[in-house]
């Protein structure tokens, strides 16, 4: 899966929350998110000069509209993530455990997903049978 295939995949399956998602998909709308946020950042301080719209520390409009839109479809993401390493989507709720919810986040991320089947779906690396 290339960068766009996985930003449109991330948009279309945005309330999706069964099914599986590749490494690929999961990284490449980490870093799709990563960036859109440092453009509204940037954006942010360019129309909104010196905090007379929104104080320093707080965040700006632009990206607090951004986090809206892409909240549902980012849960949703690392939910299907999680059930590509066979995992139960529940776990996601440990991003409220400080520290060891983003490490575990992180290696989830890295781990191959199952080859075959799983209990959530079949395989999306797998080639369509025709």
């Amino acid at each position: 899966m290339n960068f766009g295939q996985a930003i449109g995949s991330g948009f279309r399956n945005n309330i999706g929350f069964g099914g599986r998602a590749c490494r690929s998909e999961y990284w490449y709308w980490a870093l799709f998110s990563a960036l859109a946020s440092l453009a509204t950042i940037i954006l942010d301080g360019a129309i909104f000069l010196d905090g007379e719209f929104f104080p320093n520390d707080a965040i700006g409009p632009l990206d607090a509209f951004l986090v809206l839109v892409l909240f549902l479809p980012s849960i949703a993401l690392l939910i299907r993530r999680l059930h590509d390493i066979n995992v139960s989507g529940w776990l996601v709720l440990i991003v409220f455990v400080p520290i060891i919810g983003l490490i575990l986040f992180v290696v989830w991320g890295i781990l191959k997903g199952d080859k075959g089947n799983n209990r959530f779906g079949p395989n999306p690396l797998a080639p369509l049978a025709s």
